[in-house]
């Protein structure tokens, strides 16, 4: 047990100062960026799914953007059975007679591609749509795309501020990870815990530096330079990938493309996930398929999540227990290795835990549960392979996905 616990203490003095300082929120759009002579135009995209529910709360914010220049919306009405098309419609009416003579808002188009072709995930089929409907205007294509979820709401200023951004430092890609709703008590368990652990596999300072191969948006909000995106061959050259976010950010970077991501402070996921279930298939959905899905890398993940995350508290612990009931100086002497290394790392663990749950407005005591979010991770996990043997993986809205084929590097 004391030597479980040394290996974990000292995997989290790795990961506390060899991962870019991964558990740092610092990583904002810039403020204050000097605003372009001229303001390009962009087109934003939206592909939506049975989202009726939503789009009440997160398309008025599209539509009453503040941006100086010419922008539009077009919603991808991708197969929906709930009426999205005919409620986006309504609320672009509504926004157009609330808008004020001579005001701002982005003019809505709502199109349907039909039924995604054999090799195309419906998200990237959507998109594909969304971005030929505004390449094939008279007045020419956009200069950016913003590719953003249907479930995702923007200040009146998000639009201006990540062009700003884009221009000002000369980006391809500026991507935020919008801030996931977190009302109730699974939500305040699993979510920050969710983006805690992105941050660790892809740390924002690292992709920002540009230095490596470590590649990754957040598909809520990307902006993308519509030539970056020619050079890169999206979505076409991403065509099959269940996580398109982050699929999509190497595509630009291996095209020579400057990438950046944040966390976001005017972007917010008005989705809610209520009971554990919502939580579980979110992340069950995509687990195994960012594991290339490999049994291999899955028994490495399970046990590196144990390991990392499990041990300490248990190692703790049984110290402490075996410590109080020792009746050798060796027997006492490991039991206090383990209890020291144990609490150690659980400290550790808690410590660059704090950062994310400040992030997202939560007490900090929640930091100590780390492990129990961690355990439910590793079974999600676990579930995704399960599911993905039973032809159930990467399930989204009555679409099932299996593992992309592999293709030829000049396909990729």
């Amino acid at each position: 047990m004391g030597w479980i616990a040394l290996f974990s203490c000292a995997a989290w003095v790795w990961l506390l100062l060899g991962q870019a300082l991964f558990w740092r929120t610092d990583q904002r759009l810039p403020p204050g960026s000097a605003e372009p002579e001229r303001w390009p135009s962009v087109a934003v995209v939206v592909p939506a799914r049975d989202e009726a529910g939503v789009l009440p709360v997160s398309l008025p914010s599209l539509l009453g953007q503040d941006y100086p220049g010419r922008a539009e919306v077009v919603l991808v009405d991708d197969g929906s059975t709930d009426g999205t098309g005919d409620v986006a419609r309504a609320l672009a009416r509504a926004a157009d007679r609330a808008r004020r003579p001579g005001g701002g808002g982005l003019p809505l188009t709502v199109v349907s591609p039909g039924p995604p072709e054999p090799g195309w995930t419906g998200k990237l089929w959507a998109v594909r749509h969304g971005v030929g409907a505004v390449r094939a205007r008279e007045g020419g294509a956009p200069e950016f795309l913003l590719l953003t979820d249907a479930d995702i709401a923007h200040a009146p200023d998000s639009l201006r501020r990540l062009v700003a951004a884009a221009e000002a430092h000369r980006l391809d890609l500026v991507s935020q990870m919008a801030r996931l709703r977190v009302s109730g008590c699974w939500e305040r368990l699993v979510v920050p815990a969710f983006v805690y652990f992105f941050c660790q596999l892809y740390p924002f300072r690292r992709i920002n530096r540009g230095v490596g191969r470590t590649a990754a948006a957040a598909g809520g909000c990307v902006l993308l330079r519509a030539e970056a995106a020619g050079r890169a061959g999206v979505p076409e050259a991403i065509r099959d990938a269940v996580i398109d976010d982050v699929a999509l950010a190497r595509a630009v970077r291996r095209a020579g493309g400057r990438i950046w991501l944040g966390l976001a402070e005017h972007v917010d996921s008005v989705r809610p996930y209520p009971r554990l279930a919502d939580l579980w298939g979110m992340v069950a959905r995509s687990a195994y398929a960012q594991l290339r899905h490999s049994a291999a890398l899955l028994a490495l993940t399970v046990a590196g999540l144990a390991l990392v995350y499990l041990a300490p508290p248990v190692c703790l612990a049984a110290g402490l227990a075996g410590a109080g009931g020792a009746s050798s100086a060796g027997g006492g002497g490991a039991a206090a290795v383990a209890a020291w290394a144990g609490g150690a790392a659980w400290a550790l663990m808690a410590g660059t835990y704090a950062p994310m749950l400040r992030y997202y407005r939560q007490p900090l005591w929640q930091a100590a549960l780390l492990p129990l979010t961690a355990g439910l991770y590793l079974l999600m996990t676990v579930d995704s392979a399960v599911r993905h043997h039973r032809g159930r993986g990467a399930a989204w809205k009555g679409r099932t996905y299996p593992a992309p084929a592999p293709r030829a590097a000049a396909d990729r």
